[in-house]
């Protein structure tokens, strides 16, 4: 190319030297730009050196070689996180996201060892991870769980059996929520789809049991782990429903959702307007509302898929696909298919993969009765599976175990503990148990002929088991009388009944019971009654056997006594029950064992807890006859103190109801309460001592317990507080019962005679009798009552005697002194209405006998007795008693200086007696 051609090209290149940079092209667009770092402080503070385990390691190195290629540096952080948290635990919450998240992606390692050092992290987690904690990351473990169930690696099938075994103990309800999944999934552990041809039409495809020889244990075993797991997982769905199982004697689940809160209601306090009930119109465990209105539930938003076994479809569904497996799984198991010739015999194994076939379907039942409709489930279920059930399970009923000792090579034999198998953990009767749970819920009365067959083997069986059930243990004695209450109902009549009853009764006669067994035969015949009772009169035909169980129950009470107070509160409870329905046999056991039961030293009364003494109590009205003898019990378990004030006060109550004073317009029963035993029973209870006690005060002289002076021929026997204000309110209760008494002045003459017999004359009288004797002296008193000279008396000597212990009384003697206001009240309240009272104590006071350290005593109560209001006008009719008595404490004073209270005694005498005031002042004394 020559020079002149080259000038002339139009796009010459340019040729680039090594090392020079490119020149910048002219429409080239500049990119560059500046950024400035934004620094927070607070985020970028740091607390310190996180926590470390023993290889210095601390949680985020941990989490980090979760994810490392090599098994055994998983294993180790494993190890070490467990390592970790267990000496740290507050690190958990800080970092509970990322330890949840990176355990459960280790479910599905290819290493063994990984995954069950996963378990036993997940299982320390459990234990400091509460529900709601770990709820927000649920679905989580829940997705690796399933990832795990349905991997296609059998070792890691078989440790996720384990993951869902530390689910379910710690988290049932989290993990009941995803039942939908989770079900599907234990199907297809056992079981594949059936492919065929011939099925590939239809709209369901079939289940079929699957074996897979890899596996390290038999198809037998690793059906039976995986129905284990089934059987908890339904448990924990049964338990978590929100309905209450209405099945013969079934236990029932304590629930949030099943707790009822009982209305308290103090009928005294709601009397006086201080406690309102408010009554709701739609109220109760299931309230039944009649608006045409609904709201629209969540559940109806819900997916039928995500409801679970809520929903009535999902779990007719789930039942048609387990129960054919079941039914295969049994078939394999049964005697017919491993050895004909034994019969009914069972081995360990397959009795335990029986027993779990048995209570997934008897789970399966529980859950068909937690819908509405469940007499069209039943009907359902017994359409379609009882002809299997008869064929298959009642072919060998009853079930037994069989003891198989395993023969094995001497050499291998030799310091091997398992070459014997043993039975005593296998349970062949809750087997059969189980079974007759199943069919008798299969069967109705409509259906009794065409069931008559199966029927009575069951009912045979159970009354055997009944009848040598000694050794039974709760869960055994649970199912067989809900069994034999479902029998009961299938066919009511006396000749079916009866037997059943009777076995029943011979198991509760047995001795050495266990404390749950008791208590679910009371609760069986308690039943029983309860249904009897109800039944018309026409086509009531009431049993021997449940007669003779309820005519034992009152001996029971009182022979068991404080040994067992949960046992006699049942047996209180039964009693009380059949008492209000006027039980015949009952009521004359009752009678002939009461004076055991209110035996005020070792009776059942005066041993049990107060709820209980409030319910024995009550049984009272319901005696027949209300003896001599048995009101002398009751009077001493009133005024001993080992009930309460207000039991013994309700006690009283009801004895007046049922004497002739009650006010009854009907007939009251012929000799229920003789009107002289009630009387007596009434003074007995105001007394509040017996003739033995009061003898034995006698005896007792000078203080602390005696208070005693020399004007009076009473000394007062100090009683403890307690002692005291029990008696006084006891008091309070008999002087109301005496003072509705229509004849008001009989009653005071019963009352005076029998003060004058059994208390005057005494030299030692208890603080509380005498302050009770005037209080009921002052609630009887009218017009009408005639008091007898020696009555005055005592009752001014008792009104001195107790007027002078308050006036000496110790301020800083805490005990005695809240008896003040109580006694003083009814002191001053016996004088105001006697003035013959008062008259005989001022005579009473000859000061010229006692010594000089009581005259301050008299002379203060004589400045308070013409202070009081009430009294002023008596003590102006005394005056000249007054005068005299301050002219004799003059004259023991005369030469001496006139000390602060008699210069207060002329004061007092001159400013209220000596001018004479008409009327009573307002001035009440204050001491």
């Amino acid at each position: 190319m020559t020079k002149k051609r080259k000038h002339q090209e139009d796009f010459q290149k340019v040729k680039l030297k090594v090392g020079k940079k490119k020149p910048k092209l002219e429409n080239a667009t500049d990119t560059t730009f500046k950024t400035k770092a934004i620094q927070i402080p607070e985020q970028l503070k740091e607390d310190g050196v996180l926590p470390t385990q023993n290889r210095k390691l601390n949680i985020k190195d941990l989490l980090s070689q979760m994810h490392h290629y090599s098994p055994g540096v998983k294993h180790n952080a494993l190890l070490g996180l467990k390592d970790l948290l267990s000496q740290y635990p507050f690190v958990i919450d800080a970092h509970l996201s990322n330890v949840i998240s990176e355990v459960a992606a280790v479910f599905t390692d290819k290493d063994s060892g990984v995954r069950g050092a996963a378990v036993h992290l997940l299982q320390f987690l459990a234990s400091k991870i509460r529900a709601e904690q770990i709820a927000p990351f649920f679905p989580l473990v829940s997705a690796h769980l399933s990832s795990a169930m349905t991997h296609i690696s059998e070792g890691i099938q078989e440790d996720s059996l384990k993951v869902l075994d530390v689910l379910l103990e710690a988290y049932p309800a989290l993990l009941t929520d995803r039942s939908s999944i989770l079900l599907k999934n234990f199907v297809e552990l056992i079981s594949h789809q059936q492919l065929s041809k011939r099925l590939k039409s239809r709209e369901k495809l079939s289940w079929m049991l699957s074996v897979n020889p890899n596996r390290r244990v038999t198809s037998q075993q690793w059906r039976l782990n995986v129905l284990t797991r089934l059987k908890k997982f339904l448990q924990a769905v049964v338990d978590g429903s929100s309905e209450i199982e209405d099945e013969g004697l079934q236990e029932q689940k304590d629930s949030p959702h099943s707790v009822r809160n009982p209305v308290c209601i103090s009928w005294k306090v709601h009397a006086n307007n201080q406690q309102r009930i408010q009554l709701f119109e739609n109220g109760g465990l299931r309230p039944k509302i009649n608006s045409s209105f609904r709201l629209r539930s969540l559940a109806s938003v819900m997916d039928s898929a995500e409801k679970g076994l809520s929903s009535a479809e999902n779990l007719k569904g789930f039942i048609e696909i387990i129960i054919p497996l079941l039914i295969e799984c049994w078939i394999e198991a049964s005697p017919a298919q491993s050895a004909p010739i034994l019969g009914n015999l069972l081995e360990s194994e397959s009795q335990q993969l029986m027993q779990q076939v048995l209570s997934i379907i008897h789970l399966l039942w529980k859950l068909t009765k937690r819908h509405d409709e469940t007499y069209k489930m039943e009907l359902w279920l017994r359409m379609n599976y009882l002809v299997d059930f008869k064929h298959h399970f009642m072919r060998h009923f009853p079930y037994s175990l069989q003891e198989t000792v395993k023969q094995k090579k001497k050499d291998s034999c030799k310091g091997n503990k398992y070459c014997m198998t043993s039975s005593n953990s296998v349970d062949h009767l809750l087997l059969n148990l189980t079974l007759c749970d199943i069919m008798v819920s299969l069967a109705s009365t409509s259906t009794l002929q065409m069931d008559s067959g199966w029927l009575d083997m069951i009912r045979k069986f159970v009354t055997d088991t009944l009848q040598d059930g000694s050794k039974l243990n709760s869960k055994q004695v649970n199912r067989l009388l809900g069994v034999t209450w479902r029998l009961m109902q299938i066919q009511q009549n006396k000749v079916a009944t009866e037997p059943l009853i009777k076995a029943v009764y011979t198991l509760y006669q047995q001795r050495n019971l266990l404390f749950p067994v008791r208590t679910l035969l009371l609760k069986f015949f308690s039943r029983v009654y309860q249904k009897e009772d109800l039944r018309t009169q026409r086509i009531r035909s009431r049993s021997k056997v449940l007669s003779r169980w309820l005519a034992g129950l009152p001996q029971q009470l009182a022979l068991l006594g404080l040994r067992n107070p949960e046992l006699s509160n049942q047996l209180i409870d039964i009693i009380h029950s059949a008492a209000s329905r006027s039980n015949k046999e009952l009521l004359q056991s009752l009678q002939a064992t009461a004076a055991r039961i209110y035996d005020p030293l070792d009776g059942t009364l005066v041993l049990l807890p107060a709820e209980a003494q409030r319910r024995l109590v009550q049984l009272v009205y319901f005696l027949p006859c209300l003896p001599a003898s048995l009101l002398a019990c009751l009077s001493r378990c009133c005024i001993m103190g080992r009930m309460s004030s207000e039991l013994a006060a309700t006690l009283i109550g009801i004895l007046h109801m049922r004497s002739s004073f009650a006010g009854w317009k009907c007939q009251v029963q012929d000799n229920s309460v003789n009107d002289v035993d009630y009387f007596s029973f009434l003074f007995s209870t105001l007394i509040g001592f017996s003739r033995e006690e009061l003898t034995s005060l006698q005896g007792i002289r000078g203080k602390p317990h005696i208070s005693q002076t020399q004007l009076s021929p009473v000394r007062l026997y100090l009683t403890d507080l307690d002692q005291f204000l029990h008696h006084w309110a006891v008091t309070e209760m008999i002087c109301h019962s005496l003072s509705t008494i229509p004849s008001q002045s009989q009653c005071f003459d019963i009352l005076q005679t029998g003060i004058c017999k059994y208390l005057v004359g005494l030299v030692v009288i208890p603080d509380s009798t005498a302050g009770s004797v005037l209080c009921a002296i002052n609630k009887l008193l009218d017009q009408a009552c005639i008091l007898s000279e020696n009555l005055n008396k005592f009752l001014a000597s008792c009104c001195y005697s107790l007027l002078y212990f308050l006036l000496t009384l110790d301020k800083e003697d805490a005990e005695h002194v809240q008896k003040r206001d109580m006694l003083w009240g009814s002191c001053i309240s016996a004088l105001a209405l006697l003035p013959r009272l008062l008259r005989l104590m001022l005579q009473s006071l000859q000061v010229s006998r006692i010594c000089r350290e009581e005259l301050p005593v008299v002379a203060q109560l004589l400045r308070l007795l013409m202070q009081h209001g009430q009294l002023r006008s008596h003590m102006i009719t005394n005056e000249f008693l007054v005068q005299q008595i301050i002219k004799d404490i003059m004259t023991l004073k005369s030469g001496e200086v006139q000390e602060q209270w008699l210069t207060d005694l002329h004061y007092c005498f001159n400013i209220y007696l000596a001018s004479h005031p008409q009327g009573p002042g307002p001035i009440n004394a204050v001491y």
